[in-house]
């Protein structure tokens, strides 16, 4: 699969943020435990793991601290840490804030063609839970962000989308995303950031830090296993094959509120161990449910069931949805009807995986 893409750091995008003009709070980068006592700011201290994958926040990795101790110690809590696979290396510490917080953010919409901006006059850790408050608008890319799809967001929070967009478009960004926004006496503030660039346009980009071009851990793994993959932040991890498969699959969980997370492209492999290895990957990115969405020409259906068969008996997995058509389908039926969840079309695969996930 040649689709892949560049995440940064928290650290990374408020210094984007910081050029184009968004205002982010004082805040100090710190790699070693003796850089704590130099840091010349008033307590309360909000102290941020700097990972680049999500759920930093309900992991344990943002903390409060309110004197040079208590930092001490949570900067030693962190660099002890992994979350979701990925260790702690850096903290990031910024002077506690407060205010009304909201969300806003701007991504690529594959399945209409257009970006599409969000914004909830809440945010925080359980934004998703908030889907009727979140408005969507949606902006044709050739005629660009007007002031009719401003006019739909709080008057805080125009003047930041607007400088968002302009990162957005101009850093060929597949996604820019600000949770929480605080709104804080007139002013509108980034207390984090979550910047994911199309690595195709690097080439455009050569003032972009060159230390992460989007690996996460288990994307090191799946690399070196020679295996496409690619972790988001969504609740759904996708197995399929072939990068047209894969992206259709991602939209129909779209369609029905589901929010794929780590996707994988297994390929035209008939090996039962890549099967095992694709299974071992995903599970580790630690999804509420795994959809599998498989067409069997050069792979073999069963082969496929072998695969998911033998690793279900030796590890514990969460739910998984399939759906495999082609050759020896009815055979893979058969073998898989005890496993998973069988299903027959794309749309009830997706429509299933989002249940079972939670939207």
């Amino acid at each position: 699969m040649a689709y892949h893409i560049v995440k940064l750091f928290e650290y990374q995008g408020k210094e984007i943020f910081k050029q184009y003009g968004i205002e982010v709070p004082r805040g100090f980068l710190v790699g070693e435990r003796n850089d704590i006592k130099k840091i010349d700011m008033p307590f309360p201290w909000v102290m941020k793991a700097q990972v680049l994958v999500g759920g930093r926040g309900k992991a344990g990795g943002v903390k409060f601290a309110h004197d040079i101790e208590e930092a001490e110690k949570i900067f030693d809590e962190f660099m002890g840490m992994e979350i979701r696979g990925e260790k702690v290396k850096k903290v990031l510490v910024e002077k506690k804030m407060e205010g009304r917080e909201s969300y806003l953010s701007i991504f690529l919409d594959r399945s209409r063609r257009k970006y599409l901006m969000m914004f909830s006059p809440e945010g925080g850790v359980d934004v998703e839970s908030m889907k009727g408050k979140i408005k969507k608008i949606y902006i044709d890319p050739l005629s660009g962000l007007q002031q009719y799809h401003l006019r739909r967001l709080d008057k805080e929070a125009r003047d930041v989308a607007r400088k968002m967009y302009k990162i957005f478009t101009e850093k060929d960004c597949e996604l820019v995303e600000i949770n929480p926004l605080l709104m804080s006496g007139g002013d509108a503030i980034a207390l984090d950031s979550k910047i994911i660039i199309d690595s195709n346009a690097l080439y455009r980009h050569p003032e972009l830090p060159k230390e992460n071009f989007g690996l996460t851990p288990l994307e090191r793994e799946a690399k070196e296993k020679g295996i496409s993959f690619v972790q988001l932040d969504g609740n759904i991890g996708v197995i399929a094959n072939g990068a047209g498969l894969t992206m259709a699959t991602l939209d129909a969980l779209h369609e029905f509120g589901g929010r794929g997370g780590a996707f994988l492209d297994l390929g035209g492999t008939d090996d039962l161990e890549k099967v095992k290895q694709a299974l071992e990957i995903i599970v580790k990115a630690k999804p509420r449910v795994v959809l599998i969405n498989m067409f069997g020409s050069i792979t073999k259906c069963d082969t496929v069931a072998k695969g998911i068969i033998k690793f279900m008996e030796e590890n514990e997995t969460p739910d998984i949805v399939a759906r495999i058509k082609g050759i020896n389908e009815d055979v893979a039926r058969d073998m898989l009807g005890n496993y998973v969840i069988a299903v027959d079309s794309l749309w009830e695969a997706a429509k299933k995986a989002s249940e079972v996930g939670g939207g």
